[in-house]
C-alpha cells in the first residue's frame, strides 16, 4: 500500500508541477513577491497531497512565537518536507540554497524566480558576501529568510556542525532568529523515493535577538535549543534508527 500511494503521489506531483509552472511564469512580470506567492501555492499543494495521498500529517507547537516582522528561520533539516511547511507558517519567505538546485527543471527554475538566495558553497567568502547582500534586499522586500544551519540534510538522531551564516545574517540585518526542531526525516528519509504515513512533529522556539551577542553565542543558543527539542520528538517515525554516535560531522559551509 505504501508503494502504491507513493506511485500515485509522484504521478500527481509531476503532472501538477508541469501545469502549475505555467501559472508561475505568468506571475513573473508582477515581481518576485508575486512569484513567491505562486510558489507557496505549489508548496501547499505538496503538503495537501502528502497528507491525503501518503497519509503524512503534522502537528506544530509554538506558533505564538512567530514575530510579525521578517525573521531568520534556523531549522533542523532532515528532508525536503520542511521546505514546504515553512512557507505555510512564515510567508513570505525565501530560502538559502546551493546554486546547483537552480539547474533542476521546473523545481529549480521556480526556486530562482521566487527569490531564493543561491550560494556557491565552494567559494565561502563569495557565498558569505552574497548571503548578506541578497539577504538585505530580501529583508527590504518583506521576506523572512530560512537557512538550514547544519548545511545539509542530517539523518534523524544525528547532529551536524552548526555554521554561523544564520547568526551573521541576523546580526548584520538586525533580524531576530527563530529556531525550529522537527523529525521529518523519520517519515521522509534522505534520498528516498518512499514517504511514509504518520505525523511529523514541529516545534517553533522563541525568537532570539542577536543584538549585543557574537555570532558564536547566538548560534550556540540556537543549537542548544534545537537539539534539546530533538530529544523530545525523535523516535516517532518508522524510519528512525537509534544512532551509535549522537554527534555526526556536518559538511563544511557558511
Amino acid at each position: 500500500m505504501v508503494i502504491l500511494r507513493n506511485l500515485i503521489y509522484w504521478l500527481c506531483v509531476c503532472v501538477f508541477t508541469v501545469v502549475y509552472f505555467i501559472y508561475i511564469l505568468a506571475c513573473v512580470p508582477f515581481g518576485v513577491k508575486a512569484v513567491n506567492r505562486s510558489c507557496t501555492g505549489w508548496a501547499m499543494a505538496q503538503v495537501w497531497m502528502l497528507e491525503h495521498i501518503i497519509g503524512l500529517k503534522h502537528t506544530v507547537k509554538g506558533t505564538e512565537n512567530i514575530p510579525q516582522e521578517p525573521v531568520v528561520v534556523c531549522c533542523k533539516h532532515q528532508s525536503g518536507w520542511e521546505t514546504f511547511i515553512l512557507q505555510k507558517y512564515f510567508p513570505p519567505i525565501v530560502f538559502v540554497a546551493k546554486q546547483e538546485l537552480f539547474m533542476i527543471p521546473f523545481f529549480g527554475w521556480g526556486l530562482k524566480m521566487a527569490g531564493t538566495i543561491g550560494i556557491n558553497r565552494k567559494d565561502r567568502m563569495g557565498a558569505s558576501r552574497q548571503l548578506l547582500e541578497t539577504g538585505g534586499k530580501r529583508k527590504s522586500q518583506g521576506f523572512s529568510i530560512a537557512i538550514f544551519p547544519e548545511g545539509t540534510r542530517i539523518k534523524p538522531g544525528l547532529r551536524g556542525r552548526y555554521k554561523l551564516g544564520g547568526a551573521r545574517i541576523a546580526d548584520t540585518l538586525q533580524m531576530p532568529i527563530v529556531p525550529i526542531a522537527l523529525n521529518s526525516g523519520e517519515f521522509w528519509p534522505k534520498n528516498s523515493f518512499l514517504k511514509y504515513p504518520g505525523s511529523i512533529s514541529v516545534v517553533i522556539g522563541e525568537a532570539i535577538a542577536p543584538t549585543g551577542q557574537s555570532a558564536d553565542v547566538v548560534m550556540q543558543k540556537v543549537e542548544s535549543w534545537i537539539e534539546s527539542q530533538q530529544r523530545h520528538i525523535e523516535g516517532q517515525g518508522p524510519c528512525f534508527e537509534k544512532p551509535h554516535d549522537p554527534q555526526s560531522n556536518g559538511q563544511s559551509g557558511i
